[in-house]
């Protein structure tokens, strides 16, 4: 083994490894079978356009989200034209993707917020065209994609009712950004020599409370949909009745159930519609509680129900987030919405986030945000100016349950900032290790770390020690080299080391592998979120990693009095074993299984199978190399 001194670049496994050279193993269902160089490419280049062609779907179908619950916020009854213009404005630099928005109402001067070129003028004025008489006719529309300067755009209409709606220009330069970090992060295109840090290392030049409703906390095991209540009324109301509901609630549907309604709303809470209806002398109004059906539910058909937590050893029942049942494959994959029924995390066990930042404004994120640090910029937020870290954290602990976006593993687990790669996703050894010291010494349980190199070195271990022997989980990425080189930190003994799987459960075929690799994860096409208040289809052991840095939190959530190595050890006894039987170098101990892992951690620590030596063993073997080395040094 040979250790590497000094401040080498730490960058982001999604980002860049030094590849050896040679052949690689390309693994699909035989994870062994060798392909060139070539067929490696354009592999890559597959994932890579897929990954384009899925962000591109969760650019629309968020937009969609955010400009229908606009157009519902601008045509309540009595909004005046300074409000309604004020609200566009402020929605303009909330997202700066969307260039123009336009206000229609027919019996009132539409409203413009944002400015475009006249290039775009010309190009967008059919499209408009088209929106305008949608929204007249009280219907949606969706253009096509189409080019100005090269950069993809679509127009979008919300209507809110026959002649009102709400219409926008969106510029997708995210496309662009997805396909660019990916060609860095799959490394699909060599790196320079020199970096900018003036040493030999790659340099990726292009890589880069909104208060949030919270689902209740019940101390019992009822739990209930938000923004839904269950009525009776007296009498049976008319459908004008029904009409004002709809009108002074925002409610997006009414169901009739016997002699009681199902009443859901935009963004009207349960509470004010429980005081809404009772003030309308109803016979009841109450939480919309959830009860399932006798039967079994077959798993294809749950990602049709929507709501919270059903409590140890209920009914599995799944959030409503926009993107969760279409995108978000790599959660019932790893038995992630069966997990909830034991936990869905405690808001106490914080998990950080050490890579480019995180963008602190996103709403599918903002009220899991702990104040972090920025070892990369001094007295600076850890503001995310490249999207992965913003990326990572959302598959951690996105905002579930809120209708809109992914849904993260954990519905309750803070996230830790720590910005230690700057905005070309590279950083040096010490900002890295300063940001792994300052996390365990602020309060994190766990640490997620999708970055890496391929040198050993002593600085950055020291701080992995550090971290481990204050009780700190530690994972990381092993990389997307497809080699069997180890990578650091993932190589470290004290670190659990995360493989990347697709939908098919094979190894991804850029996961690097080898004996080091613990378990894996799903890292092919994952749905999160992006700065700019975007979401992004990314492919990586990066996008692996945090699953498994969330099941930690979720298992810590579940007994927080389990050591860093007895949560080691419930991932690896409970992984589904994949390819070979028993550890292999491809997999690890296999899929992380989320329920079963759960479900041991709610044992007790004596009726758990504990292997502490493993440890020991892996430890002592580098301490004797490091002894060895320093012998040879000094003579």
């Amino acid at each position: 083994m040979k250790h590497k001194f000094g401040a080498f670049l730490l960058i982001l496994f999604g980002a860049a490894l030094v590849l050896p050279a040679g052949q690689r193993w390309l693994g699909n269902d035989n994870p062994s079978q060798r392909l060139g160089p070539n067929q490696e490419l354009a592999v890559k280049q597959h994932i890579m356009e897929d990954d384009v062609t899925k962000t591109n779907a969760l650019c629309r179908i968020s937009c969609r989200t955010d400009l229908s619950m606009a157009a519902a916020e601008l045509s309540k009854p009595n909004q005046s034209a300074a409000a309604n213009q004020q609200y566009l404005v402020e929605m303009i630099a909330e997202h700066p993707h969307m260039l123009r928005l336009i206000w229609l109402d027919q019996e009132a001067p539409a409203l413009t917020a944002g400015t475009i070129d006249p290039e775009n003028e010309r190009q967008t004025a059919a499209y408009l065209t088209e929106a305008r008489q949608a929204v007249s006719s009280g219907s949606s529309y969706q253009s096509p994609t189409f080019n100005v300067q090269h950069e993809p755009h679509f127009v979008l209409a919300a209507a809110a009712s026959e002649g009102k709606g709400l219409i926008a220009i969106v510029r997708q330069s995210i496309l662009h950004e997805v396909k660019q970090h990916q060609v860095r992060n799959l490394r699909m295109v060599p790196y320079p020599s020199e970096g900018r840090f003036g040493i030999k290392a790659v340099d990726p030049k292009t890589l880069e409370q909104v208060e949030v409703d919270h689902p209740e906390d019940n101390e019992g095991t009822s739990h209930y949909y938000r923004r839904e209540v269950v009525v009776k009324f007296r009498d049976e109301p008319s459908e004008e009745d029904l009409e004002k509901v709809r009108s002074d609630i925002k409610a997006t549907s009414i169901q009739k159930l016997g002699y009681t309604y199902v009443i859901q709303s935009v963004d009207t809470t349960t509470d004010d519609m429980i005081e809404y209806f009772q003030k309308r002398g109803v016979e009841y109004a109450e939480p919309h509680f959830l009860y399932m059906t006798n039967e079994n539910i077959p798993q294809d058909n749950r990602a049709a129900l929507r709501g919270f937590d059903a409590g140890p050893g209920k009914d599995v029942v799944l959030p409503n987030d926009a993107l969760f049942s279409r995108y978000q494959w790599n959660l019932p994959i790893t038995g992630t919405p069966d997990g909830w029924t034991v936990s869905t995390g405690n808001d106490e066990i914080a998990v950080a986030v050490v890579d480019t930042g995180v963008d602190l404004d996103h709403p599918d994120l903002r009220g899991h945000l702990l104040a972090g640090y920025n070892a990369v910029g001094k007295n600076t937020t850890p503001e995310d100016d490249v999207g992965h870290g913003t990326h990572v954290a959302g598959v951690i602990s996105a905002i579930t349950n809120n209708r809109e976006g992914i849904a993260g593993m954990t519905w309750r687990n803070s996230i830790l900032p720590v910005k230690v790669l700057d905005q070309t996703g590279a950083g040096s050894t010490y900002s890295v290790a300063q940001g792994i010291v300052w996390a365990a010494d602020n309060g994190a349980k766990v640490i997620n770390m999708s970055l890496g190199n391929y040198a050993n070195a002593r600085f950055l271990h020291d701080a992995i020690r550090y971290a481990f022997d204050k009780d700190v989980v530690l994972i990381a990425a092993s990389g997307n080299d497809n080699t069997q080189q180890p990578g650091y930190p993932a190589a470290y003994p004290e670190v659990f080391a995360v493989a990347a799987t697709d939908s098919r459960n094979r190894k991804a075929s850029f996961s690097n592998y080898g004996d080091y690799i613990d378990v894996a994860a799903p890292g092919v096409g994952i749905a999160s979120t992006y700065v700019g208040n975007q979401y992004a289809a990314l492919s990586g052991t990066s996008m692996a990693s945090p699953h498994v840095a969330a099941l930690a939190a979720l298992i810590r959530s579940v007994n927080p009095e389990l050591k860093n190595t007895e949560v080691y050890e419930i991932m690896r006894q409970t992984a589904q074993d994949l390819g070979t039987q028993g550890k292999d170098p491809y997999f690890g101990f296999g899929l992380i299984n989320v329920p079963k892992a759960l479900q041991l951690a709610g044992q007790s620590r004596q009726s758990i199978l504990f292997q502490d030596d493993w440890l020991s063993r892996e430890l002592n073997d580098v301490e004797q190399e490091i002894a060895r080395e320093q012998t040879g040094q000094a003579g």
